[in-house]
């Protein structure tokens, strides 16, 4: 007997029997991504946002159908986690906006709303690639056109199974549309998931699923950057020293020279030559040597000069009452012109970024992507009119993104910067007396100047890139591209500082991470400046999981 119409509580099963069959399938999916870097986490990803939505759906008893609309599009969308997150969130919210304003659905309403699905993904990625999770959504929308021209079938059942099935011929094929699939011998991981999901829904649709209770984790942790403290023992320089230099001499030189001053007397420095300005800082325990420097090229301005011991004495000391007050004083106080927010994974890189201006810091990155969710409670923490946020990881981006289109009576600027180094050039590169609009253009252009690399070890065995990879290697990635596979850390930074290095560098900063102490990496340096005479190397503490070496050209 056909199907020809199912309610909000069958849909509810549907979803809910899909998020099961994801959640217990994710580390597979994992294991899809293919290059073989241990942060490989499309599964999980995917996972998660999907719980975030079944948490809301679970809490609905015997729902309409736009009550259910809205928890599971609100759900995902709040909770996505990666571009496989977002994507999904958005196919999601595409299906359930068809299917708005009905009691039951029919093979009509099943198939718009497929194809709006397959639709508003599209659209939420800037340039879709081919031979992804779009692909498969696609092929779905595609089938469903057909059938409702054709008037195939008006049962549900036989309706779904045909799209279904035709997504998955879609989804063996993707290694033929992505020459990096095929080499590695697996479909795409989002495509993957997309497929767990259906046939977790489907078999919900047949009856073959009694049990629709899932179990939720948490999310990743928000922290305010002034939330993490520096031990004093740790504080080598102890004056935090801004200034600006109304310039009377040669930018470039001036620019070149003075840091090349500062790193003799301190740490921490950026020295940022814009027009006929330099922005400079520096951490020193002689900040009259800076200032003095500073002056043989032109009168200063915007001198701030603090304590950074005294400061963290007093810390210690208030923190506890402080803690209580917080919030609360936050709101009381005029709100800001501009705030920030940086996602950052490591003590050090944090630092860094709490020191360019940084208001808050939310942990995440390479292993835990941030879900919307945890951007928008950031947004929500910062009193500021226009907020940058720098994900620094491209498959946050999205992410960002989606969390600006959340975002009310608060300007929300994404700048897309899919690494550390990039963030760090692109805070460096941010002027206070231009407009947010300038600012925006300076930053996002000004990060895409420097090169930038990382270092890690393979979590699998594979050929790539027409390396032979086994697992525990070193590999040196420049923009997802392995330039370098070798059996030790330093010899895979040595390889991949090679090929970064050209006749324009200048300057080559070493970011070194949890599993690298720091005499390595200043002997790395050494043995690298030797190499290169007319290159500037220097070494700053990253502490991030993972990747042995976050590295920058310019």
């Amino acid at each position: 007997m056909a199907l020809k119409s199912i309610d909000a509580v069958m849909i509810q099963k549907m979803f809910l029997s899909g998020a099961k069959a994801l959640e217990a399938k994710k580390e597979y999916i994992n294991e899809l991504n293919v290059f073989p870097v241990p942060d490989g986490d499309t599964g999980t990803n995917m996972t998660m946002t999907i719980m975030s939505a079944a948490k809301e759906v679970t809490n609905l008893e015997k729902p309409s159908m736009d009550e259910l609309g809205k928890a599971i599009s609100s759900g995902s969308l709040r909770g996505a986690r990666g571009n496989s997150g977002v994507i999904m969130s958005q196919i999601f919210r595409g299906f359930v906006k068809e299917i708005k304003g009905n009691d039951t659905l029919d093979v009509t309403i099943i198939g718009n709303a497929v194809q709006h699905a397959a639709e508003t993904a599209y659209k939420a990625v800037m340039k879709p690639k081919e031979g992804t999770i779009l692909t498969v959504a696609k092929a779905g929308a595609e089938k469903a056109e057909d059938m409702i021209i054709n008037s195939d079938t008006d049962d549900i059942i036989e309706f779904c199974d045909a799209i279904v099935a035709n997504m998955e011929d879609t989804l063996l094929k993707t290694p033929d549309m992505l020459p990096v699939l095929k080499q590695a011998g697996v479909v795409d991981s989002g495509g993957e998931g997309l497929m767990t999901f259906l046939r977790g829904a489907i078999d919900a649709l047949k009856g073959k699923v009694s049990d629709f209770t899932v179990k939720v984790s948490g999310t990743s942790k928000v922290v305010k950057a002034s939330t993490t403290a520096t031990e004093e023992a740790d504080i080598k320089f102890g004056y935090c020293t801004e200034f600006i230099i109304m310039l009377e001499r040669e930018q470039d030189v001036v620019e070149r020279q003075l840091k090349e001053y500062l790193q003799k007397i301190g740490d921490c420095v950026v020295v940022v030559a814009d027009d006929d300005i330099v922005k400079v800082h520096v951490h020193t325990n002689d900040p009259g040597l800076a200032i003095q420097k500073a002056l043989t090229y032109g009168s200063l301005t915007s001198m701030k000069i603090d304590n950074m011991r005294e400061e963290h004495h007093e810390k210690v000391i208030k923190d506890a009452e402080k803690a209580a007050k917080a919030e609360t004083e936050a709101k009381s106080e005029p709100e800001k012109e501009v705030g920030f927010i940086a996602v950052s994974a490591g003590e050090g890189l944090s630092d860094i970024f709490k020191d360019l201006g940084v208001d808050f810091i939310i942990e995440g990155g390479q292993t835990m992507n941030p879900s919307t969710e945890d951007i928008l409670e950031a947004v929500d923490k910062v009193n500021a009119k226009n907020i940058f946020v720098l994900p620094n990881n491209g498959n946050i981006i999205l992410a960002a993104e989606q969390a600006k289109q959340l975002t009310e009576n608060k300007n929300l600027i994404v700048i897309p910067s899919k690494n550390i180094p990039q963030g760090i050039s692109a805070m460096i590169n941010y002027v206070a007396n231009k407009s947010v609009d300038e600012n925006e253009k300076n930053m996002s252009t000004e990060m895409l100047n420097i090169k930038s690399g990382q270092v890690t070890y393979a979590v699998r065995d594979t050929n790539m890139d027409g390396k032979d990879i086994k697992q525990g290697d070193f590999m040196g990635l420049t923009d997802k591209t392995i330039v370098a596979v070798e059996k030790n850390v330093d010899d895979a930074a040595t390889a991949l500082i090679d090929s970064m290095i050209d006749d324009d560098a200048e300057l080559v900063s070493l970011y070194y991470g949890a599993d690298v102490d720091e005499d390595g990496a200043n002997k790395l340096a050494d043995k690298l400046a030797d190499k290169y005479e007319d290159v500037e190397f220097e070494v700053q503490f990253g502490g991030q999981p993972v990747y042995s070496y976050f590295i920058s050209v310019e």
